[in-house]
């Protein structure tokens, strides 16, 4: 805190008793006398008006209990970025550091180092440093000019977020002393951006990773700053309130990687002016409130010429309910990775086997590696459980009279081509009960572990509907063992001494006459 009021408070960014605000008044509030800056808090609970009093509006908030009258001396305006760095790096030397033992905690315990002061210090020194963190310093503004270049000069990252910077032209006075910077991250700055005139390009020619998550930057803020981000490769905007309003030109032609997590005003149409950003790879879309997607370009079996080059899509939290989401995600020409957590369509059973059957490129689905026998399983099951539907919508086993109607390709647009790569279902085959409708009745069964003595004899309830290949996929989690090195028999009370061998994993438990009081044999 300080009493001396800087010239430049209107504006300005303070902190008051760790709680962040905006001053946007200075000045007298009668009947009392004295200075008073009026302040409108980051967190409008933290408030007691709109900026108005006794009937006169001093300032105005956006919420109408954003506001409070605070006195200066109450205000921390913050401190220069040199300031702040030495504070949290270094040390000041005294005698005989060489000797001094200091207590280091590495887990649990305590260990007595010799000498640890003095490496410390020796690594924090300023010019040494490449990476910093300065997360909640306080650091409002660069301090006297070049004092940053000439004291750390090699400092390549650093974490600005959660301080006192009020506006771009203060990030770009401490950036310009930073000429390797390649990392900067300035989330929850309340910053004033330039509407109008591009920053100098030469400012940030290094910087690969920006991080502007809860500024208050707009999409048009954006594309303004953008130019002097020639080699951006990640920007990340999340909790912004942005909608995107027109396509990058020119700018952002470089990035790999952008988050717009967050920004619930996002939707489809918008995602269509990004769509052709060339190098972008990882699209982050999470809590935006998504719910369809459409590649108008592309039609039924087709790739879009959008996204071309994106390969990880992140869509959690949002509002996704129907497939039509899924089978659109399979024009992506570079899709490999997804991740739909907590979406209304990923509720219920068998959603993974269902998106997998769905994108064909597909290799990691929520953070979980898609093997080889898992799609073969997913694709196998997704023919057979819609092969009824295939076949009344005018799917036909003879090549020459199979003609499934529009609205059925459009559902299941893989599914000719599932056909192909597996043959079409046969009759016999789709009477069987499909693996997604759970029968009634259930099967009580042993599960003993033939080579494996120590193993406890389980007992498990299983649909008599159930696939060969799902019971291993079950005893696979349960036992950890690959899928592909289990084998299966089982044994009846009604056939004493005889084995029978499991062996084709398309087929139920039914097909080979199981009953409840059976034991499954399993090896590996």
């Amino acid at each position: 805190m300080s009493d001396i009021l800087p010239s430049d408070a209107i504006g300005r960014r303070v902190e008051v008793n760790g709680e962040y605000a905006t001053v946007h008044f200075c000045g007298v509030v009668p009947p009392v006398a004295g200075l008073w800056l009026g302040v409108e808090w980051d967190n409008p609970e933290r408030g007691k008006h709109d900026g108005s009093h006794g009937g006169t509006v001093y300032f105005k908030c956006s919420h109408p209990t954003g506001g409070s009258f605070v006195r200066p001396n109450k205000v921390n305006f913050g401190v220069d970025f040199l300031t702040a760095l030495k504070k949290r790096y270094v040390l000041e030397d005294g005698p005989n550091d060489d000797e001094k033992s200091s207590s280091l905690i590495v887990g649990s315990k305590h260990v007595q180092t010799v000498g640890f002061d003095h490496i410390s210090k020796k690594q924090s020194q300023l010019r040494t440093l490449q990476e910093i963190s300065l997360w909640k310093c306080a650091v409002s503004c660069a301090g006297e000019q070049g004092r940053i270049a000439e004291a750390c000069p090699n400092i390549r990252v650093v974490d600005l977020s959660k301080n006192l910077l009020s506006t771009w032209d203060e990030v770009i006075a401490i950036a310009e002393q930073l000429k390797d910077l390649e990392g900067l991250n300035l989330s929850e700055n309340k910053l004033q951006f330039p509407s109008d005139s591009p920053t100098p390009t030469t400012t940030f020619s290094t910087l690969k990773t920006l991080v502007l998550n809860k500024t208050g930057i707009t999409w048009a803020e954006v594309l303004c700053c953008a130019p002097s981000w020639p080699v951006l490769e990640e920007l990340y905007l999340k909790s912004n309130n942005i909608s995107i309003s027109e396509r990058p030109v020119n700018v952002l032609q470089k990035m790999r990687l952008l988050d717009l997590s967050s920004n619930p005003s996002i939707d489809e149409s918008q995602l269509c002016l990004i769509a052709y950003l060339p190098r972008l790879e990882h699209l982050l879309l999470s809590d935006t409130g998504l719910s369809s997607i459409h590649f108008p370009d592309a039609g039924i079996g087709c790739k879009t010429s959008m996204f071309s080059s994106l390969q990880y899509l992140v869509v959690n939290d949002n509002q996704i309910s129907e497939w039509s989401f899924i089978n659109e995600l399979d024009k992506l020409q570079s899709l490999q990775a997804l991740s739909c957590t907590r979406n209304p369509l990923t509720e219920g059973d068998h959603a993974r086997e269902i998106i997998i059957a769905k994108i064909g490129q597909l290799k990691t689905l929520n953070r979980c590696q898609i093997f080889p026998e898992e799609r073969y399983g997913a694709e196998l099951d997704y023919r057979k459980t819609f092969g009824n539907e295939w076949k009344k919508a005018g799917g036909h086993l003879d090549p020459d009279k199979n003609r499934p109607n529009a609205e059925f390709l459009s559902a299941h647009p893989r599914y000719q081509l599932l056909c192909c790569k597996y043959g079409a279902p046969e009759d016999e085959e789709l009477k069987t009960q499909q693996p997604f409708m759970l029968k009634n009745q259930l099967l009580t069964l042993k599960i003993k572990c033939s080579n494996q003595l120590e193993q406890q004899v389980l007992e498990k309830q299983l649909p008599d509907s159930m696939t060969v290949q799902k019971v291993k996929g079950l005893l696979s989690r349960l036992l950890k063992v690959p899928v592909s090195e289990l084998m299966l028999s089982y044994e009846s009370p009604k056939m004493p001494g005889r084995e029978i061998e499991l062996e084709n994993d398309l087929q139920s438990l039914q097909f080979y006459s199981v009953e409840s009081g059976d034991c499954l044999l399993v090896r590996w």
